[in-house]
């Protein structure tokens, strides 16, 4: 390929990859704004309730991703099918995502709603602990309906269908934000709930979003062509089996990665109230951030899993460095925000000149400036992990998340928090080593997949169309 060829194609990429990457990313910066504008409510609700709320959101979020993650195998393999020109088997991988759903979300309910006595045997104290299990007992009533929700979503941005997905998270966090206030205090004559009316205003958003995006579904005519819900089909076990062998690594994953954070938040919780306090503050100011390297990586995911369905080797290589030069500069900036605007961050959660909150922020304060020192390298790691689920090379990624949060990152973070008594600090420098040596694993094994000019990959998919001879780039 000559230069200036090279220049066009990498152009369109970026136009096709935008596409796709402004309205996902835009939908999970405003579904994260639920989790940032509950933060604040918890925080005026005082600081027992504001660690409560940060233990329960943290577990919560572990099991989300822990099924939801198993069912986003879908994006992979229509992706691929979309490419390849297969409208069949994007209606047989599209049905049998939603039986998946069904699948993963009852047991994860049923396992949610008997954590209590192991909150309480992990060290905390009992007054979060029972903030927090009630607050869980109410929001395993989404896990349904978000699963559906993540199984459409997977399905229609495979399809290139970006925009919906955008509107209806746009428009459900609108309504979970209002719920959660109107629940949450007790406005226009409803009830005080607190922490449960927080929960119980999610609950509904999920319902609510999952029937609306069913709708588009049902009525988008270039979707509804291909007849995903045009009759009742029951699992197909062989396609479910491809879904899993696929998902469950992506599922296994994202729980290991998330309950590696989960762990130091419980770590964090033996240290105090107020240590807990901080660490949620800046936990999620950071999540609001990775939102968008988390949208850039479902369009990474996409594009990946398009060129690999037509066997283009090069366009691949495009769609990932595509991915993470805008990742890159996105993080940076948060990174700057971190660092000159540390006390205005926290005082969107807290009164910064009350003495109540003093120990809060000068815990808050620290944590902020490691954070900020590892945004680049964490929104990396997330578009390189987009990249290998796009080339659906699940299970590896697998093994070297546990090496790297896991092996290393928990060792550093223990040994420096408790053993060298460096306390919250040592703790998020843990977490930072981990993010560090897991960019450094996944980008190897990318560059193993697809960095050269040649690759066997294409041999392994799960449309087995292709023989096992290594084929080279068509550019």
């Amino acid at each position: 390929m000559t230069i200036p060829q090279l220049r066009c194609s990498l152009r369109q990429e970026i136009h096709e990859f935008l596409k796709l990457a402004i309205p996902l990313t835009s939908a999970q910066v405003a579904q994260s704004a639920t989790g940032f504008v509950d933060t604040i409510m918890m925080g005026r609700m005082g600081p027992e309730v504001l660690a409560a709320g940060g233990l329960a959101a943290i577990i919560y979020i572990v099991i989300m991703t822990l099924f939801t993650g198993v069912v986003m195998g879908v994006s992979p393999l229509v992706a691929e099918a979309f490419g390849a020109n297969q409208p069949h088997r994007i209606r047989q991988v599209a049905r049998q995502g939603l039986w998946l759903a069904v699948l993963v979300a009852i047991p994860a309910m049923l396992f949610t709603s008997r954590l209590g006595g192991w909150m309480l045997r992990s060290g905390q104290a009992p007054i979060v602990v029972e903030l927090a299990d009630t607050y869980l007992d109410i929001i395993l009533w989404s896990f349904l309906p978000m699963a559906g929700f993540t199984a459409l979503r997977s399905t229609v941005s495979a399809l290139s269908q970006a925009r919906p997905i955008m509107v209806t998270i746009v428009v459900g966090t609108g309504f979970n934000i209002v719920g959660n206030y109107l629940l949450g205090f007790g406005k226009l004559g409803l009830p005080t709930l607190g922490l449960s009316g927080l929960a119980l205003a999610t609950t509904l958003t999920w319902w609510g979003m999952f029937g609306a995006l069913g709708l588009y579904v049902l009525g988008n005519p270039v979707i509804r062509a291909y007849g995903i819900f045009q009759s009742f089909y029951g699992p197909r076990w062989k396609i479910l089996r491809q879904l899993l062998w696929v998902g469950a690594p992506i599922g296994i994953f994202s729980g290991l990665e998330s309950g590696f954070f989960m762990t130091i938040m419980l770590l964090m919780g033996r240290l105090g109230t107020d240590a807990l306090a901080a660490h949620q503050v800046v936990l999620q100011t950071i999540v609001v951030f990775f939102m968008v390297p988390l949208g850039i990586s479902f369009a990474t995911t996409v594009r990946v899993g398009q060129w690999l369905g037509k066997r283009d080797l090069m366009g691949m290589q495009q769609a990932t460095g595509v991915s993470i030069g805008l990742t890159s500069v996105a993080m940076f900036a948060g990174s700057l925000a971190f660092l000159f605007f540390p006390k205005q961050i926290i005082g969107l959660y807290l009164d910064v000149n009350s003495p109540e909150n003093e120990a809060i922020v000068a815990l808050a304060m620290p944590l902020l400036t490691i954070a900020a020192i590892t945004m680049v390298l964490d929104g990396v790691q997330k578009s390189v992990s987009g990249a290998l689920q796009g080339a659906q090379d699940t299970r590896i990624p697998m093994v070297l998340n546990v090496v790297g949060f896991w092996g290393v990152g928990l060792s550093v973070a223990y040994g420096l928090g408790f053993t060298l008594g460096m306390g919250s600090r040592g703790l998020w420098i843990g977490q930072s080593v981990a993010i560090a040596t897991v960019t450094i694993l996944f980008s190897w094994r990318l560059y193993q997949l697809i960095g050269g000019r040649e690759t066997s990959i294409f041999s392994a998919t799960s449309m087995e169309i292709v023989p096992t001879t290594a084929i080279k780039s068509k550019h």
